[in-house]
């Protein structure tokens, strides 16, 4: 399947990354790499059905095709490869030559036992780059720890700072810390190839799940270092210092606005019929509203009841920042997806397709591909011819196990 023609080429044409991962955070990364151009290769032990992601339901396109997998894998290649098969890291290797960077989301210890770190690496390919992206790291006492997603947001304080004051601490409703962290990675596997180039010299590059959620606590974390302030969860999704800045009661649900600057308050003041709020020494700027945060959430309630939520956004959008409280199937029907290009269809070698949220990385000229994601193993046939490897030699693997079996759409 070829990418949709376009007038120049796509940004990362050209980088080759071989990646051991698996479910969500780096393959997640890897999509960025593959949307933008780069030949991403998909290294899936057979033996063990592949990517686990491939089995995530509970939706499908098909056997070994769930929706997840499709989600995060799109634009890819695959090649199944046991390696812990001699033969299998033997042909590993071989890829290993061709390749800009190696990049792996195992638990932390599994990097040097599988030889995928740049000391394993760099006699094969000096300018190699190693990327691992590992639960909490790939040294310490938590090296060999398994770790997901909602554990480092309960550990990293995320947890705390989500949800209603009286109600028990709150996840995300998506894996956030996965997707981030995924995103660091990638972002990581890039500055060393940059490097690469320039210097000629690899490196390995490391984050984790723990790393970037305990990151993400940015500005809070950085008032409990500095002031010893510990924030804690606000009614209705709050800001905690700015007002208005949370959700508010509509006539038919709610309404989210924030006023962040100091302009807008004194716009939504008079669009709301009251200007004597703009010199009210309660509600004047931005300390005396944190102040009387009450009387504020009272009075905003008491007009936005008026209306529905589709007549506010009408009245107030593009002068006051404001946004509806949709659902999936909203967010995803509104006529400003339509209009931003932000669903597409993937298709699959056969021609059907799989309808997916778009990149949202936009790139003026240039189309990005849409390729659905491959069935395990479609490119171990070519991949393997391309780096040397003889009709007889590839037969040999299979019967030994190093492989898998051939898919009938095999590149």
């Amino acid at each position: 399947m070829q990418a949709t023609a376009s007038p120049r080429p796509l940004p990362l044409a050209g980088l080759r990354i071989l990646a051991v991962e698996q479910y969500g955070a780096g393959p997640f990364g890897t999509s960025y790499l593959a949307d933008l151009g780069a030949e991403v290769i998909k290294i899936e032990n057979h033996k063990e059905g592949g990517d686990i992601g491939r089995s995530v339901g509970p939706h499908y396109f098909g056997p070994g095709d769930s929706q997840f997998f499709q989600t995060f894998n799109r634009n890819k290649k695959s090649i199944t490869l046991d390696l812990k098969h001699p033969k299998g890291i033997e042909a590993f290797r071989a890829l290993v030559k061709e390749a800009d960077a190696v990049l792996d989301n195992l638990r932390g210890d599994h990097p040097e036992k599988l030889g995928l770190t740049y000391a394993d690496l760099c006699e094969i390919n000096p300018r190699i780059i190693c990327a691992h992206l590992s639960a909490y790291g790939r040294d310490g006492s938590r090296k060999a720890w398994p770790g997901y997603d909602y554990l480092m947001q309960a550990e990293a304080g995320h947890m705390s700072l989500t949800g209603e004051p009286d109600g028990p601490p709150t996840r995300y409703g998506l894996s956030i810390v996965d997707l981030m962290t995924g995103l660091a990675a990638s972002f990581a596997l890039l500055a060393g190839v940059v490097s690469a180039r320039d210097t000629g010299v690899g490196m390995d590059v490391d984050t984790s799940l723990f790393d970037v959620a305990l990151h993400n606590l940015n500005y809070p974390g950085t008032w409990f270092l500095n002031g010893g302030t510990v924030t804690g969860r606000g009614e209705r999704s709050t800001h905690p210092s700015l007002t208005p800045s949370q959700l508010y009661r509509s006539q038919d649900g709610w309404v989210f606005i924030m006023c962040n600057k100091e302009k807008f308050w004194t716009i939504l003041a008079d669009e709301l019929g009251h200007p004597e709020w703009k010199v009210d020494p309660e509600l004047c700027n931005f300390a005396v509203r944190l102040a009387n945060r009450p009387r504020v959430t009272q009075l905003l309630d008491t007009a936005f009841s008026r209306r529905p939520t589709e007549e506010w956004i009408r009245l107030l959008a593009g002068k006051v920042p404001i946004s509806p409280v949709y659902d999936v199937a909203q967010a995803l029907s509104t006529p400003f997806v339509s209009e931003r290009d932000s669903v597409l269809d993937f298709r699959y070698e056969d021609g059907h397709t799989a309808r997916m949220i778009a990149n949202p990385i936009r790139i003026n000229g240039v189309d990005l591909p849409t390729n659905a994601a491959p069935a395990m193993g479609a490119h171990t046939y070519s991949l393997l011819h391309e780096v040397g490897y003889s009709d007889e030699q590839i037969a040999v693997l299979q019967a030994e196990g190093a492989i898998g079996e051939l898919p009938m759409y095999s590149a």
